[in-house]
Formats: structure tokens, sequence, C-alpha cells
């Protein structure tokens, strides 16, 4: 390596590229890790993260506001825990499913399923509508077959039909009165071992808790029953409620005050009296993620580390970018002119360990500069001898040094033998 060279790439620039190019990276994996590759929740769905009609962000966000701890679950190992869980499935979901997970949880916390019954589709961008993300269009009612997988304590039928508006209010509950918002379309519970909550003015079920052996005081009172005794009931069993109608709950129902408040008051009496969290599940409606080494390292307490991670990445970066002194220039592997020429030839032959070889070369070489330093026209060793011992009576002749560099086996022998004959020369030059 010799002097300095010129950068073949502007410094900044390729600061810049890796600046960006690592921001890039670790977005990419960030994305990644949270399942943000995708377009957002807000699909049009039934369920918590849906601005639609049918969806329930409004709820979520009522709840929210008045000071209860709401969250958005996406994990279904989220579902077992100690905490109001409200489930909003489509209308297509799987029966065996929903059923299986509200058993599991009947120790672990109250459940509250909220029934499908509109078919809706997203507004396409072709329909010539002011609209935003997640508005639908409501296509229609229908009962969800999936009901029909629940068995035993459990079991439940539905009705749909109209209203008679000659009847009275559309839903009440104790005191409370009010309208729904398409009373042509009213989701019923026709059969179940239940205990209403809500119903309509012809006494059907809108909103009701099953009659499974558990002691639920709380319950009980707001639906008008005396006080059951708590020895002949499981204490340790939660409540399991549903809503027939959604509308009482769903975006479409959260324009009235009062349907507003209602849905309030059922989910405070679906905690029978408890603080606790409330979850509204998003994975029935395929929104589902599970968590990989991704989503942990971008989650708590593992983000520290990645931080950590990040800062000694950019450091190591900065200090390879910055290093020590300019670049240099490689210089070249021969370089020019015949003295460099013989010293790479001559450290080639000390790398191979070849100096034997050179001998006899050399011997004829320095009898031949020797004649010519005496201006002889014979080259013989007797010759040569002659001249030198008239020239330097007390050097060595040039038989004796040649027959000694001949006779020389290791490197350093060779060397002082070919130094002999070199200083011949060089006293016969002065």
């Amino acid at each position: 390596m010799t002097g300095q060279g010129t950068p073949a790439f502007n410094p900044r620039v390729v600061l810049g590229l890796l600046l960006f190019g690592a921001i890039a990276f670790a977005a990419t994996l960030y994305f990644i890790g949270a399942g943000e590759t995708s377009r957002g929740p807000n699909d049009g769905g039934s369920h918590a993260a849906a601005k639609g009609l049918t969806g329930y962000a409004a709820i979520a966000e009522i709840l929210e506001a008045e000071g209860h701890e709401v969250s958005l679950s996406r994990s279904p190992g989220a579902l077992d825990g100690e905490a109001l869980l409200i489930l909003t499935p489509p209308a297509f979901a799987d029966g065996e499913e929903i059923a299986e997970l509200i058993g599991n949880r009947r120790y672990a916390g109250p459940t509250l399923l909220i029934l499908p019954k509109w078919y809706a589709m997203e507004i396409p961008d072709v329909v010539p509508v002011e609209k935003e993300e997640g508005w639908v269009f409501l296509g229609g009612a229908g009962m969800p077959s999936w009901v029909e997988a629940f068995e035993g304590q459990f079991a439940t039928k539905l009705a749909l039909g109209p209203l008679d508006p000659a009847q009275g209010p559309h839903w009440q509950s104790g005191t409370r009165r009010g309208a729904l918002p398409d009373p042509t379309q009213v989701q019923t519970i026709a059969d179940a071992t239940m205990i209403p909550l809500v119903t309509t003015s012809n006494g059907n079920i809108l909103v009701g808790y099953y009659d499974d052996g558990g002691y639920y005081p709380v319950l009980d009172e707001a639906a008008g029953l005396q006080p059951a005794d708590e020895e002949d009931l499981d204490t340790g069993r939660w409540n399991f409620m549903v809503v027939a109608e959604p509308d009482l709950f769903d975006n479409y129902g959260m324009a009235d005050r009062e349907r507003a408040a209602l849905a309030h008051e059922i989910i405070d009496l679906a905690m029978e009296g408890e603080d606790l969290p409330i979850v509204f599940d998003l994975t029935l409606n395929g929104l589902g993620r599970t968590q990989n080494l991704l989503t942990l390292a971008f989650a708590p307490p593992f983000l520290a580390a990645t931080l950590c991670l990040a800062l000694a990445m950019i450091v190591v970066a900065w200090r390879a970018f910055r290093r020590f002194g300019p670049p240099l220039a490689e210089a070249r592997a021969i370089a020019f002119g015949k003295r460099r020429l013989v010293a790479n030839g001559a450290a080639f032959i000390l790398r191979t360990r070849r100096l034997h070889l050179l001998t006899g070369p050399y011997i004829e070489t320095m009898r031949q500069r020797l004649a010519a330093a005496l201006r002889l026209r014979g080259s013989d060793d007797e010759t040569l001898d002659r001249a030198i011992s008239t020239r330097l009576p007390d050097a060595p002749g040039f038989a004796e040094s040649a027959a000694a560099l001949r006779e020389a086996a290791r490197p350093n022998e060779i060397l002082r033998a070919a130094s002999a004959l070199k200083s011949l020369e060089r006293k016969l030059i002065r």
C-alpha cells in the first residue's frame, strides 16, 4: 500500500445510501413484526375495529372514554384472561369453535356474545357517493346458522321479522324504552333457557343471560328476580350473556343516545359489579395474529434489547465509515524498472529456496567480469589466477573461490562464497 488515493464514491452519498437502507430495513422488520403488511382492520366487518354501520368501534370508544380498560385482541391466547370478553363473530363463523371458547371461559371471566344479523359489503369506489374507509352497504338481514351448534344448556333458537309499531316501543329494559334503527328486521331469541334483560314490546328477548346454575345476583336484580340462595348455586362461574339484536350495540345503533346508554348499562351488568378489563375479540373475524420473533422484538420487554442492538449497529457503521486515516491506493505488484524486476526475481528464488541453481551461472558471470577488469582475452581459471596474483598477491585465486562456491550447499555458505568472488572484482576495480 502506498500514498493516498481518491475515493471511488462521494462519502456523503455513501452515508445517505447506508442510512436509507438501514431505515428501510428496520421499517420492513417492524411492519412485518407488527402485522401491518396489508390494509388495516377497518374493513367494513362486524367487529370493534370497523367503523361501518355493522362495526362496533363506537361502543369501544364510548367505553374507553368512560374510563374502562378496553383492548382489541388479535391473539387467541389473550381470550383466556380474567376480563369481560365481547365476541362479535360474523354470519359464517364456526359455531362449535365459539361454543368451545365460551365453555372454556366459564370460570375465567364473563362473556358477552353479540349475534350478527346484517349482510354488508364495502361501498365500491365506482359508486359515486361520498364515503370514508370502511363504510358499507346493507344488503339484507339473516339469522346466523352457526347458533344451531350450541347444545345442552346453551341451545338457542332465533327469530327474525318485523315489529308491530302499534304495540309500543321497540325495546324495553326496566324503566328504559327506545326504538330500533330498522324495526322491519329485528332478531330475537325465540327459545332458550334464558333470563331476559332487554325485550321487545311483545316480550321477545333481545338481550339475556343463560340460567345455567350460576350465582348472578347483579343480573338477577336487573332482571327483577328475587335473590337466589347462594348455597345452591355455583359461585365461581361467570355469566354468559347473548345479544340477539346487534343494532343495540353496533355503530348503526349508537346514533341514538338511549341505545348507547342501554349498551353501556348491559356491559356494566355483564361484569357483575366488578371493574374488569374489556376485551373485544377480532380473531373470529379473521383478524387474528400469532406472535413471532419479530413481533416480540418490537414489544416490551424485548424492545429495549432491540434498541440497544440498533444503537450498536449504528456505532459500528459510523466507526467503519469514519475509519482511521484516508484510503490508501494499492501499489503495483511488480514495480517499473530493471532493478525492481531483478529484486522480484531474487525474492522469488529466495522464497522457493533454489539458491544452489544460481552458483554455476554466477561463476561464469564473475569469470567474464574479472577477465574484463584485467583486460584479458582468455578467461580460463589458470590465466585468471596468474593475472590476479600479479595484481593482488595476497588475494585468493579465482579457481579457489569458484570451487568453494560450487561446493556450498546451505544458503549462508553460498552467499559467503559468492561474496568472496564479488570482493575480487571490487579490489581489481579499485
